[in-house]
């Protein structure tokens, strides 16, 4: 697969990746997550235009999957990856991590960021097999600790998460 921008006109298409990929969930006593709206098309409109809206595409050239970050406290912070399940355990999240962290790199900072369930498979398990490492409550950034307060209010919290940090 392919990793470049998203366009514009791909935005709906990443929604539906976003539904999908969210689809598992549900077999995990998770329905909440599975039926969680996807990012509004303006939220994904204002990641494209600063440049940080990925997709991995497909030999058509169609998305199967996307990431999006920003930089949050001198690392890039991954707010969403999301792989559609036609093309999972193909490494396509990997690469999607690698590109960011090249990215990352070429802008200066330090590290990857993000913040996902302990207890998920696919997520803290995941990560930690590509070097994430849980910080401390006490090492989170006063950007992260916004972060952690907007998951939280949004309902997160109601299964274990954590913050995890990727050296670049």
């Amino acid at each position: 697969m392919r990793i470049r921008l998203a366009t514009r006109a791909e935005l709906p298409a990443l929604q539906d990746i976003e539904r999908a990929a969210g689809a598992p969930f549900r077999g995990l006593g998770m329905p909440e997550i599975a039926d969680d709206e996807p990012p509004a098309l303006d939220v994904l409109e204002r990641y494209r235009r600063a440049g940080r809206c990925w997709v991995a595409v497909d030999e058509s050239d169609l998305p199967a999957a996307y990431l999006i970050a920003e930089p949050v406290d001198g690392a890039l912070h991954i707010e969403q990856v999301s792989v559609h399940p036609r093309a999972a355990r193909r490494g396509v999240g990997r690469a999607l991590l690698a590109h960011a962290a090249d990215r990352a790199r070429e802008e200066g900072l330090t590290a990857l960021t993000l913040t996902t369930f302990t207890d998920v498979p696919w997520n803290a398990p995941y990560y930690a097999r590509l070097g994430f490492r849980p910080l401390p409550e006490a090492d989170l950034t006063p950007g992260l600790r916004e972060i952690r307060r907007v998951e939280a209010a949004h309902g997160l919290d109601r299964w274990p998460r954590v913050c995890l940090r990727a050296p670049l």
